[in-house]
């Protein structure tokens, strides 16, 4: 019998943001795929479970997806996390399920802990209707994914670093224009969580000279 693989959101912050089929599957895994080993080691440390950890991220999942499968399919289940939300969401995930799915081993999906969404509903910007941009571009195709958006009329959601967040809103006052309305969350269920919403242009003005840290989720209204 073939073993089962299994995508299981963690917290994005606070350690209790995590469900209790989550942490029995966790315990029941004969091994865990971490993105950061060391990151998931603080979550299972928190809750006593000692089931064995494996690195699987993006610079290894190539190699490694083959002798992944090859256990699972010997009848081993598999667990795969990320270092916070439900994987395969910017994070490493994908390349397993396709492969998963492709040789018929089971997969299941837990509902969990995903950044964009809180991130979303608290930004009090129109969310029936949204597009998912997770990181835009570093360099190569960036502005060319950026005008590609220049007309888009649903809200749009972007994942980026602390580093870039400055750089990242300039481009957008360009494309969309100073006065669109946008929201960034920062440190999601964290102790210094926050969430500042206004202009583009109010809000560059809010985190200029600061020093950022965590997370961020960008939210900006789409063209009216």
């Amino acid at each position: 019998m073939s073993g089962k693989l299994y995508l299981l959101p963690t917290p994005v912050g606070n350690l209790e943001d995590i469900t209790l089929r989550a942490l029995r599957l966790l315990k029941e895994m004969d091994f865990i795929l971490a993105e950061d080993t060391r990151q998931t080691l603080k979550l299972l440390k928190h809750y006593e479970i000692k089931s064995s950890l494996i690195s699987y991220h993006k610079f290894n999942e190539h190699k490694s997806t083959v002798s992944i499968l090859q256990r699972i399919q010997s009848g081993e289940n598999a667990a795969l996390v990320s270092d916070g939300g439900t994987p395969g969401i910017s994070d490493p995930g994908f390349l397993i399920v396709r492969e998963c799915i492709k040789e018929g081993v089971e997969v299941e999906c837990l509902p969990g802990a995903t950044a964009f969404v809180p991130a979303l509903v608290n930004s009090g910007l129109p969310n029936d209707r949204f597009v998912f941009e997770g990181f835009l571009p570093h360099k190569k195709g960036r502005n060319k994914r950026l005008n590609s958006l220049k007309d888009e009329s649903r809200t749009m959601i972007f994942y980026e670093s602390p580093f870039r967040l400055i750089k990242t809103l300039h481009d957008f006052s360009g494309v969309f224009g100073e006065d669109r309305q946008a929201s960034v969350s920062r440190e999601l269920t964290k102790i210094y969580e926050e969430t500042i919403r206004g202009t583009i242009s109010e809000i560059l003005c809010h985190y200029r000279n600061k020093f950022i840290k965590g997370e961020i989720v960008i939210i900006v209204a789409g063209k009216q």
